[in-house]
């Protein structure tokens, strides 16, 4: 026994011993009040450890000896997504870094990054000498060559001197497109987006806990594109990517739904409804997601050029009495404004009234408005409705939880949908300022035809 104990202790300093860390200086230092460390997996991140960033900028986290080997993310700062960076973790070095507000990232410590970022810093410049030749308009295939020669040399000289490396399975696979012969830029520049995954494997688990697929998927879809023809190009360039990630269910979802938010929040709603319906919904389906079933169909249901989602009406006549009705029945406007609004929201307050002004400076029968309301009171709802008596009132109870308000995917109050006579979508002004012009124009283009 005494033997064990004395076995135990002996091997306890060199284990203490083995543990590394991340530590670094941060510039400007008061700009930088902690540094949270996490590990990048295909799903998520796993928090790892955090440390306060001192007077002098620096900071220090210790590994745990069963670190496991891949990329990590440093948080300096709030929100998460924009303010971090991401490094190397070998198991086998401490890291050391610098990172400044202007100047950016840099290491002092571990082979790992330092490798990696002289190589990237290598092939921008090589790509910069690519640019500038056929920037000057330049066809001497001798200096074509020249400049192909040296990318070969520096993608090898990279490959071999990373080998063993975690750094070398980014390294093989940012392998650039190196033609064996003069091409004119067209050529290239097909070539490249024809090669493009030709070296990067979706199913490389170095790659998968990072953010190199990711950013590699984005960089291809959304860079590929023939500008007179846009939303075909995102649409085979989507196809392009579904074929290069093969049967790699454990990145695929991740991947295709930050391209989807990419394309919601750039408002391209047909690249996104295909992307969802053609690709992502049957995942979601085959994984009973019901949020994100729900996220991708309100989407499409509320999209422009659908049909607007039908809802309950009553309506108070001059004598009050109240009639039933629907949306998809009403038949007094030739264009109809459904508005989202909340009687707490500042926005709100300070755009009804003007909507009110401007909708009673219009001819009659023009633009009819259908005020839904996400609200939790409905009493101080009701009495606000009397300030607004042309207006068709909703309580849509529930404020965010409304079925109504789900269904438009109605995220934000105000949020304004225009209708034609049949009740298609016709746009989706961001708030009266937006609204205004774009029913002016639509009015004057009825006239003009």
């Amino acid at each position: 026994m005494t033997k064990k104990l004395l076995f135990v202790f002996a091997i306890l300093p060199a284990m203490l011993f083995a543990q590394h860390s991340v530590k670094g200086t941060f510039s400007p230092a008061d700009q930088f009040k902690f540094a949270f460390l996490y590990r990048v997996t295909a799903e998520t991140s796993l928090f790892v450890g955090n440390a306060d960033v001192d007077e002098n900028g620096k900071f220090e986290i210790k590994l745990d000896s069963t670190a496991v080997p891949g990329t990590y993310r440093i948080v300096y700062a709030q929100p998460q997504n924009e303010y971090n960076f991401d490094l190397l973790v070998n198991g086998k070095e401490d890291v050391e870094l610098s990172f400044d507000l202007e100047k950016g990232l840099s290491f002092q410590k571990s082979n790992e990054n330092k490798i990696y970022k002289s190589y990237n810093r290598s092939i921008a410049l090589v790509n910069k000498s690519i640019r500038n030749y056929y920037g000057s308009g330049d066809t001497d295939k001798k200096g074509f060559s020249k400049i192909f020669e040296v990318l070969t040399k520096t993608q090898n000289e990279f490959e071999s001197a990373s080998k063993g490396m975690i750094a070398n399975h980014f390294i093989k696979a940012c392998k650039p497109y190196i033609p064996s012969e003069y091409e004119d830029v067209l050529t290239f520049s097909k070539n490249i987006k024809d090669n493009y995954f030709k070296n990067i494997d979706f199913g490389n688990e170095q790659l998968q806990n990072s953010n190199f697929l990711i950013n590699n998927s984005i960089s291809y879809v959304f860079n590929f594109v023939d500008r007179n023809n846009p939303n075909q190009s995102y649409q085979d360039n989507l196809d392009m990517l579904i074929k290069a990630m093969g049967n790699n269910p454990k990145v695929k979802k991740t991947i295709l739904e930050i391209l989807w938010n990419k394309f919601e929040g750039e408002k391209n709603e047909v690249s996104a409804n295909y992307l969802a319906s053609k690709y992502l919904l049957p995942i979601a389906k085959a994984e009973n997601d019901k949020e994100l079933i729900d996220n991708l169909t309100y989407f499409e249901m509320s999209s422009i050029g659908k049909i607007a989602p039908d809802f309950d009406i009553e309506i108070k006549d001059k004598k009050d009495k109240i009639k039933k009705t629907k949306l998809s029945e009403l038949d007094n406007a030739e264009n109809y404004l459904v508005i989202f609004w909340n009687s707490t929201c500042s926005h709100c307050l300070d755009e009804l009234p003007i909507l009110k002004e401007y909708a009673a400076s219009l001819e009659k029968g023009k633009l009819q408005v259908v005020a839904v309301a996400l609200d939790n009171d409905k009493y101080r709802w009701k009495n606000m409705t009397y300030d607004y008596p042309d207006f068709y009132h909703v309580y849509g109870e529930g404020k965010w939880e409304n079925e109504i308000g789900n269904r438009y995917n109605a995220k934000a109050t105000p949020s304004y949908f225009v209708l034609d006579k049949n009740k298609t979508i016709l746009a989706k002004p961001y708030d009266f300022p937006e609204f205004k012009p774009y029913f002016d124009g639509l009015l004057e283009h009825k006239k003009e035809n």
